[in-house]
C-alpha cells in the first residue's frame, strides 16, 4: 500500500501555463487537476490508474462537465480535492 502511496505527487495550486506547476511530469504519470473553482491543484499520479473503475468515473464525470475541451489545458477532473484524494486511497486499496 505505501509503496504506490509515494508514485502519487501533490503540487502547488495552477492558476495558469506561466506557473511553476508546470514542471515535467515523470515516465509512467500524468499530471491531472483538481479543484472546483477558478484556482486547481495538480496531482501527479501513475497512469495505471487510468484501468481503475474509480479513476474511469472521474473521467466520465470530466467529459460530462468539460467535453474534450478542458480549461486548464490538460485533464481536468471537477471535484473537491479532498474527494480526489479520497479516491485515491481507495484505489490504493
Amino acid at each position: 500500500m505505501f509503496k504506490q502511496a509515494r508514485h502519487i505527487f501533490r503540487s502547488i495550486p495552477f492558476s495558469g501555463p506561466s506557473s511553476p506547476a508546470t514542471e515535467l511530469v515523470p515516465k509512467g504519470h500524468l499530471a491531472v487537476y483538481v479543484g472546483e473553482s477558478r484556482e486547481k491543484s495538480r496531482f501527479v499520479v501513475p497512469i495505471s490508474y487510468l484501468k481503475h473503475p474509480l479513476f474511469n468515473e472521474l473521467l466520465r464525470s470530466s467529459e460530462d462537465e468539460y467535453g474534450f475541451n478542458h480549461p486548464m489545458g490538460g485533464l481536468t477532473i471537477p471535484c473537491t480535492e479532498n474527494d480526489f484524494t479520497f479516491y485515491l486511497n481507495k484505489m490504493m486499496q
